[in-house]
């Protein structure tokens, strides 16, 4: 079956959900701000759920179509083939999000697509009340600038939940953007990976997972395994074979530090549970007193706090100019630092060699990369000097 999907992704991380899905064997139609629209068929969509490590959710896409009124959401809705998916007893409940577009009222529009959708089916089926007591198919709209596209969820819990992390610290960071962060940051297996600052783990867990090319999806479920028209042979031979790709023998080292002794031990857990605890080696270590091992090449990726949930932002700032000196003397690995800290350069005392806008959850941020050799003293001065000057040269630089 010949099928249009849709994967959803936090904002900025497009670039590298479209990368996946090309990997998969989906064909990309569009791309636009959190999400990309792509054709294959069921073998695709079940792949897309187990293996892409950016998406939040993927979706089968019914058809768009414009909708400036409720009788053009009404008409456009029932226009579409929803019988070729949902049986006479099954359940479709329905919600959806309206931005920038005349139809603003979420449950107004709800009511309508619902009503559109039993009319549908009524003159298919030829009965009216639908007991709704089988197999459940999650419809969501999605009306932006008077656009309407219907869908069909198929990953039911959101992606980012892999499985491995019932227990998180006080600020956990969501599993895809921690994916994000890793895919960047380009783990190696003759590279040391470390996360000084690793609360429950997730940035080297996802790491790891990277290295080892475990995927994501192969401790849950999803909703489309119980969608009659995906045979569950396709669902076990698809898991099989991602488990065979699995890269056991791999090399690849992560260090996880943390002053938190009981966060610590959640991390842990999280990396058994996710089957990479064999390529994480976890401790407690003060961040701003870390020193590189003898001859050993690394990258540091991680996440300090923001100033927000934990410590203030006083604080914050002083842990930044401390890491600022210490990670001055790993030089010359790599570093990548994600936090909505705008500030941060100066405070760390060199300009980014790029710098990535990123969304934790509804935290605005930035990913500041450090990748090319340089003297940080000399970098720290030309921040100093150049005062205000920098901070606009920097909002320039995102991208």
């Amino acid at each position: 079956m010949n099928l249009r999907m849709v994967a959803t992704c936090l904002f900025g991380l497009e670039r590298l959900l479209g990368e996946e899905i090309d990997k998969i064997g989906g064909k990309r139609v569009e791309t636009m701000d959190g999400r990309i629209t792509f054709d294959g068929d069921e073998i695709t969509l079940v792949r897309a759920n187990l293996r892409l490590r950016c998406a939040e959710r993927v979706f089968i896409c019914l058809g768009s179509f414009e909708a400036e009124s409720f009788d053009a959401l009404f008409e456009g809705t029932k226009a579409l083939p929803w019988e070729s998916f949902i049986g006479k007893d099954d359940a479709f409940p329905v919600k959806g999000h309206a931005i920038q577009s005349r139809l603003y009222s979420v449950p107004d529009c709800q009511s309508i697509v619902k009503k559109a959708v039993v009319d549908r089916l009524a003159s298919v089926y030829k009965m009216r009340i639908f007991p709704e007591t089988g197999v459940k198919y999650q419809i969501e709209f999605f009306i932006f600038k008077d656009k309407a596209t219907l869908m069909i969820d198929t990953s039911g819990t959101a992606l980012h939940k892999r499985g491995y992390r019932p227990a998180s610290g006080e600020a956990p960071l969501r599993e895809t953007l921690a994916a994000a962060i890793a895919y960047i940051a380009r783990p190696k297996e003759d590279v040391l990976f470390w996360d000084p600052f690793c609360g429950s783990g997730t940035i080297a867990i996802e790491a790891a997972m990277i290295a080892t090319n475990t995927a994501p999806g192969l401790l849950r479920s999803f909703a489309a395994e119980e969608f009659p028209f995906i045979d569950a042979s396709v669902w076990r031979a698809e898991r099989e074979r991602a488990k065979n790709e699995k890269i056991d023998a791999s090399k690849f080292l992560a260090y996880a530090s943390d002053i938190d002794d009981a966060v610590l031990e959640k991390a842990k857990e999280n990396a058994r549970r996710a089957g990479v605890d064999t390529h994480i080696k976890f401790f407690n270590a003060d961040a701003r007193d870390i020193k590189k091992p003898e001859g050993v090449r690394g990258t540091v990726a991680c996440n300090p706090p923001y100033g927000e949930r934990l410590m203030t932002p006083r604080e914050v700032e002083a842990l930044y100019r401390s890491i600022g000196k210490t990670f001055e003397a790993l030089s010359p690995w790599q570093i990548y630092v994600l936090t909505s800290a705008e500030n941060f350069e100066s405070l760390y005392g060199r300009r980014a060699d790029k710098v990535r806008k990123l969304y934790n959850g509804m935290i605005p941020c930035r990913l500041y990369q450090y990748f090319k050799p340089q003297n940080m003293k000399a970098g720290a001065a030309q921040l100093a000097n150049s005062g205000k000057k920098c901070v606009g040269k920097q909002k320039n630089r995102n991208f």
